[in-house]
Order: structure tokens, then sequence, then C-alpha cells
């Protein structure tokens, strides 16, 4: 595929796959016509990269679909100032999207592999404001009100207590919550030291976080 080609593949991404799923914010969907998804695929997945689902992954990881990704983007409302908390670095792709919005991010993987291969096209894309992280974000220790935004690129059956202590005040987090078939993309923003908001955007099913724990049933 050549570049023009790629070009009109990401212009009929957003508006075939995209707008069409209620992702109006021009901010984000400027972030997405600017950052290039197919340097951030494998190379035999390059024509690939458009295509309305999610593409496999190394360490048995998968990449979110693109109306997935352009839907958190616009729920998080990421600010130039804010500092990122990415759980799930996968392809590097989303550490890019929120890089170019945001004033730096941290980006934990639990595979070395995939951390590094994010590395190697974050540095390709120029993109410099980003803190790579390999660990198990399950059993990381975080700090507490560090971060305006939190991303969890996995679903999780319930939340871990600890990812919502380290938003700073109005602070945003996404996370897909439950277990299948019944998960729910959920916004949950800090509204004081220890009462929070939620906000149920939309049903979906995304592969779970990593070594999060799975109960007969969640609470939020």
């Amino acid at each position: 595929m050549t570049e023009m080609n790629f070009e009109t593949a990401r212009h009929n991404m957003i508006e075939q796959q995209i707008k069409p799923w209620n992702v109006i914010d021009p901010i984000a969907l400027k972030a997405i016509e600017n950052i290039p998804r197919e340097d951030f695929v494998a190379d035999k997945l390059r024509a690939s990269a458009f295509t309305d689902c999610e593409l496999p992954l190394d360490c048995k990881q998968s990449m979110l679909a693109p109306k997935i990704e352009a839907k958190i983007l616009q729920a998080v409302q990421v600010q130039k100032t804010d500092t990122v908390l990415e759980i799930g670095t996968g392809s590097g792709y989303m550490t890019a999207l929120l890089a170019h919005l945001a004033d730096n991010v941290v980006s934990i993987e639990i595979h070395a592999e995939l951390s590094q291969s994010a590395e190697k096209k974050l540095h390709q894309a120029e993109i410099e404001n980003v803190n790579l992280v390999i660990d198990d974000a399950t059993q990381t220790v975080l700090e507490e009100a560090a971060y305006d935004v939190i991303i969890l690129t996995g679903s999780v059956a319930q939340l871990a207590e600890n990812f919502k202590q380290s938003l700073k005040l109005n602070g945003r987090l996404f996370a897909v919550i439950g277990q299948a078939p019944i998960m729910t993309a959920t916004l949950i923003t800090k509204i004081s030291a220890d009462q929070f908001s939620y906000e149920e955007l939309f049903e979906t099913h995304i592969p779970p976080l990593e070594n999060s724990i799975i109960t007969e049933s969640f609470s939020l």
C-alpha cells in the first residue's frame, strides 16, 4: 500500500468507523489523523492497520479496534498540561496518541518484548515525552494523586482501588469493567479526595488486563 493509499485508508477509517460511533471531538480526531497507525503494527499487517477489528500483537496480546481507541480519547479529554498513565503499552499506538495530546505519558507494560518494540516505534516517530516501564501494573505500587488521566487498555472484572487513588483531583480514569459477555466502558472522575463519579459510556468486549483479578461478580 502506498503512502497515498494509507492516507485514504486513514480518512475512510475516521469517516466510516470512528465518526459513526459518535466520536466528534476535533482534538481526538486530529490526533488520529496525525499519528500513523500503520507504523505501529507488524509489517505484514500494515495494509490491515485501519480495519474495524483488533489486530494481533506478540505475546498473545492485541491492539484495540480504531473506534475503541477513538472513544477512549474522546472520553478522557487529555489536556496539554496533563500527566497520563497508560496501563498496557501494547503496540505503542495509543501511547503515541496520548503523547501527542499530553505533557507526558507513563506507560506500563508487563511484556518486555512489547515495551521494547513500542520504544523503537515511538523513537522512529520522534515522540519523546513518554516514559516506558516494564512491570506488572496489577502488582505495582502507584504514586497517589499523581496522574490527570489513567487508561487501562485491558478489561478488569473489578477496578483495583489503587488506580483510582492515583488520580489527581478532577482526574479521569477509563476502564472496561466486567466479565464476558457483559463489559462496560466506564469513565471515573475524581471529584474530591474520597469521592468519584462514574459514567457508563458503552458496552464492549476487550481482552482482560493480564493478571487482573477475576471474581464471580464485580462492583465499581
